[in-house]
């Protein structure tokens, strides 16, 4: 039933109310709405969907019943897409520069499509890594009522009898360059076929997944909604609720920055350890926290990681795929047993109106499924990503520890500037054990992009090396990278870091027990190399990389290109 709404404090006032605006409203009767739709809020139905990839080509039809539920709930939606860069296409060559690129555009055009047409609310849908972050950041920026929505996550693929993902063709590619000979040509091009069968993002606790579970647990999506695989039609039904919710958000004026408070973001990196999560969302909630005025680095982060215990077995480090997490009660099933054990904060507000405490009254834990651990009985009792700090590290470096036997690492470095001089090292088996593979210049800024180093990873794993060499890096690891692989080392080699100092031979020793990692130099011999280092030219002094090179930060303060909250002089929502 319609209702009559008060514009005066929307900004959809400025293009819809008064005799000035009839030029605005012929644009809006030109598209079919009636007088009512044009006097009802205007939500804006961001999409990330495009057909770069499976992540995102679900989306689209998720956001027409995001729609739907908005107009069941008397609003009008106006839909949009943005970008999207997808991790898995972008992967092993010079398109990854253009991932964390992307997540800043997401933010930015999402931002500026609400701002030019003064929407009242938005409903982002994403389905790869950067565009769930992306998507978050523009919320917070804007502050206008919000709900998010994962378009869910990929069916596992099936091969040999076994569950299979993406992550098993990367790792398969490393084992067929080794030589191996169970994994012939013909072998490789069957898997490659089966792993991924139809729409949805990667199904391990990768990226994608990790930040939907970040989505569900800061408060910005409702709970649950993260659950099914995006196959599933019923997924339709969240799009719906989300809607609907955002609407009764308008109505209530609850607004993102009122749901993503300190302790908000406390849950949402327990989550993260607690799922043995990507070390990415280290970069995801600092840059979430710029946008809104919560002090949340990656000290913070790695502070509560600490202290999280690791209870849900997922790929890579685990057992299980997403869709066996979402069947075994999700977000909500695995807020329960840490709420249970006094690991949470209850009392944060989710975008369904109500606390997790009055959420998770409604849940009944189940001891009979096997993915998520109860809280009391850990896998192990701290968290699946540690950071580390020494002087190799100044500000801090990440690393996924799920999964891991071995937790300290020494042994000599073995130096290459970028990637792809690593990966032609690897594929040629030109490393031996013991080695610190070291990958520099490949940071925010010295890559520039901060590239993610998975086909090196899997490489070295697919070659049965996975736990008998390390890896340290200033870019990034994706969130299917397993073995010891350490990244976000900070300061990066572009800005004169100590890892663009060292040189082969000099001793690494990683402590992610201590959460320590240093270099056997002193100071007087790394005062001495910093004198005579030089920063590199990359290849890139025009265009969009050129443009994020020389606004981004470093990555223990989340690689964002903007001031944010801490610059800001007006709030959107409020103009």
């Amino acid at each position: 039933m319609s209702k009559t709404w008060d514009k005066s404090r929307l900004p959809s006032r400025h293009v819809t109310e008064g005799p000035a605006r009839a030029p605005h409203r012929s644009y809006y009767y030109a598209m079919g709405l009636s007088t009512k739709d044009i006097q009802k809020p205007f939500v804006g139905v961001a999409s990330c969907w495009n057909e770069a990839a499976p992540c995102n080509t679900a989306l689209m039809r998720q956001a027409h019943a995001v729609s739907d539920g908005v107009k069941e709930a008397d609003g009008t939606p106006r839909e949009f897409c943005t970008i999207t860069v997808t991790d898995g296409i972008a992967m092993g060559h010079e398109g990854m520069r253009s991932s964390l690129v992307s997540r800043e555009v997401i933010a930015d055009s999402v931002e500026l499509t609400m701002r030019g047409h003064g929407y009242d609310a938005l409903v982002g849908v994403a389905g790869c890594d950067k565009s769930l972050p992306g998507m978050m950041m523009a919320m917070l920026r804007l502050n206008v009522p919000s709900v998010f929505l994962y378009g869910g996550s990929i069916l596992p693929g099936r091969f040999e009898g076994k569950d299979v993902t993406v992550l098993d063709v990367f790792e398969a590619v490393g084992a067929h360059a080794a030589g191996n000979n169970e994994m012939t040509e013909e072998k490789l091009h069957a898997l490659e076929k089966l792993a991924c069968p139809g729409d949805g993002a990667c199904g391990g606790q990768f990226t994608a997944n990790t930040m939907a579970c970040v989505s569900e647990a800061i408060g910005l999506a409702l709970p649950l909604s993260s659950a099914l695989p995006a196959p599933y039609t019923n997924r339709d039904e969240y799009a719906v609720a989300s809607g609907r919710a955002v609407m009764s958000l308008i109505e209530n004026n609850i607004r993102p920055r009122d749901i993503c408070t300190r302790e908000a973001f406390e849950n949402a990196a327990i989550v993260v350890a607690a799922t043995g999560g990507s070390t990415n969302a280290a970069l995801h909630l600092p840059a979430m926290a710029n946008e809104c005025g919560v002090k949340f680095e990656l000290k913070d982060v790695a502070e509560i990681f600490q202290k999280t215990p690791y209870i849900a077995s997922l790929k890579p480090g685990g057992e299980y795929v997403a869709k066996d997490f979402g069947a075994a009660g999700g977000v909500p099933m695995l807020m329960k047993t840490l709420h249970e054990e006094g690991l949470i904060h209850g009392d944060c507000l989710t975008v369904s109106g109500k606390t997790w405490a009055e959420q998770l009254e409604e849940v009944t834990w189940n001891p009979d499924q096997k993915v998520i651990y109860p809280a009391s009985k850990p896998i192990t009792k701290t968290g699946g990503v540690v950071g580390l700090w020494g002087s190799l590290a100044p500000d801090g470096a990440i690393v996924k520890v799920a999964g891991l036997e071995k937790l300290t690492f020494t042994g000599p470095a073995r130096v290459f500037d970028g990637e792809e001089a690593c990966f032609k090292a690897v594929e040629s088996r030109d490393y031996k054990e013991g080695d610190v593979l070291v990958i520099r210049y490949e940071g925010a800024k010295g890559g520039p992009g901060m590239r993610e180093m998975l086909s090196t990873t899997a490489a070295i794993y697919g070659q049965g090396m996975g736990d008998k060499v390390a890896l340290i890096t200033d870019g990034r690891f994706s969130g299917a990278t397993r073995g010891f692989c350490i990244g976000h080392v900070g300061p990066e080699a572009q800005e004169g870091g100590p890892i663009g100092l060292i040189e082969d031979g000099d001793m690494i020793m990683i402590d992610a027990e201590k959460g320590t990692i240093d270099v056997r130099l002193s100071p007087a011999e790394m005062q001495d190399r910093k004198r005579k280092w030089q920063p590199r030219q990359t290849r890139y002094a025009s265009g969009a990389l050129a443009k994020f090179a020389k606004l981004v930060g470093p990555a223990h303060l989340g690689a964002v290109t903007h001031d944010g909250f801490e610059a800001e002089r007006h709030v959107y929502a409020d103009l």
